[in-house]
């Protein structure tokens, strides 16, 4: 069977995914997978990220056996601890306080399921926080409201003001999906720049 008959999945509902693949100028379909994000105890953040984006892989491809599926998940680990979505402003702004002068290392997943194969990668993105007065924080969470990002910022936006620098091979991963990897894999397999 040719790869074009086969649909390709977006395992998520996040706006930010959806328009880093639409770069990609592809037609596909998003679906949220619904799995418990949980982190187990004592699980490092890299493994987490990897284990998730593999369920939420796995949990498409049953309801979509014969889908090509793309997921990711991503997390940040600041001082060995998980930074998830702050979800609302006081807690964004506890958030950024914490990594003001310190480098936070960001893991996202990336997995391609096909019906015949699957392919996983891991990215690594560090970002060195800038020291900033309180007052200055918060004015940068009113206007972004980054609020359902891991580590209170959109690095693709205003976040930019927070950073002395980001040390990583793929720009994209840090806003959720690495697409220079996911570009390499779906060219080798002829489903871009046939």
């Amino acid at each position: 069977m040719s790869v074009a008959h086969n649909s390709l999945i977006l395992a998520s509902q996040s706006i930010y995914r959806k328009e880093l693949l639409q770069r990609l100028a592809l037609t596909f379909d998003c679906q949220a997978p619904h799995i418990n994000e949980a982190r187990y105890p004592n699980e490092p953040v890299a493994e987490m990220v990897m284990r998730l984006g593999h369920e939420k892989a796995n949990k498409i491809a049953q309801q979509h056996p014969d889908a090509w599926i793309i997921a990711s998940d991503q997390s940040a680990c600041f001082e060995d601890k998980a930074l998830g979505k702050p979800g609302y402003f006081d807690r964004a702004l506890e958030q950024l306080i914490q990594m003001q002068g310190k480098r936070v290392t960001f893991y996202t997943s990336l997995i391609l399921h096909t019906p015949e194969k699957r392919f996983e990668h891991l990215d690594q993105t560090h970002v060195y926080f800038r020291n900033l007065k309180e007052s200055q924080l918060s004015h940068y969470l009113k206007l972004e409201e980054p609020y359902q990002c891991a580590g209170a910022f959109k690095s693709e936006g205003l976040g930019a003001c927070l950073f002395e620098r980001i040390e990583n091979n793929d720009p994209t991963a840090l806003i959720g999906l690495p697409l220079i990897q996911l570009a390499h894999w779906l060219t080798d397999l002829g489903r871009l720049l046939r």
